[in-house]
């Protein structure tokens, strides 16, 4: 009768353990989850970030050939072709670098945090009260905003790429019309200079002297 009794209780421990590492488990990953979500404002801007980077580039790329190989006459509608590309791409990557965001978030915060906060430290932290356990937080920020993005970014990079070098062959285009073809003129120059300065260096150096017997 004890033994069954001891055996009975043995298996009762056991599964009390076992729901209340489940309950555990949940309830940190709902703590997750209302971490983010308190955070998605933040999310938003750091995706918007994302996806606004290369579209500055490529303006600041085309700014100075509308301004020193346009034509006048042409600046105008040139720049707003560009601008149209510009806005065409932020209208493709910027849902697909959101998403991408989203998507990794919750991983990439619980991943963040996993052994470094208790769950009742990330209730402080998601009731944002003052408390020296979220400047704890606080300081973690630039590590945890540095692996969402990088993970946002390898997650979106295969589907913005494209539409990424599909804007800046339109830029291209529309450019090289405007400067009637003075940019691929340039490009091809810049390449031929490249090449000399290049074959010059390898020319240069001096030859390996033979081995003496």
């Amino acid at each position: 009768m004890k033994l069954t009794k001891t055996v009975w209780a043995a298996v009762m421990a056991t599964a009390l353990a076992a729901t209340s590492l489940t309950a555990h488990a949940q309830s940190r990953k709902e703590l997750v989850q209302k971490l983010v979500a308190v955070q998605q404002a933040s999310l938003e801007a750091t995706a918007r970030g994302l996806a606004e980077a290369p579209a500055r580039q490529l303006v600041a790329a085309a700014q100075p050939i509308l301004a020193q190989a346009v034509a006048p006459e042409k600046r105008e509608a040139t720049g707003k072709a560009v601008d149209a590309e510009i806005k065409k791409y932020l209208d493709a990557a910027g849902p697909i670098v959101r998403a991408s965001t989203n998507k990794v978030s919750q991983g990439a915060v619980l991943s963040g945090i996993e052994g470094k906060f208790t769950d009742d430290e990330l209730k402080q932290l998601v009731t944002m009260l003052e408390s020296p356990v979220l400047k704890k937080y606080q300081t973690m920020l630039p590590e945890l905003s540095k692996n969402l993005v990088e993970q946002a970014v390898a997650d979106a990079r295969p589907q913005v790429d494209p539409k990424l070098q599909a804007a800046q062959e339109n830029i291209r285009k529309i450019l090289d019309k405007a400067t009637d073809g003075k940019l691929s003129q340039m490009a091809a120059q810049a390449q031929a200079a490249q090449a000399a300065q290049q074959g010059g260096q390898q020319g240069g150096q001096p030859a390996a002297q033979p081995k003496g017997k």
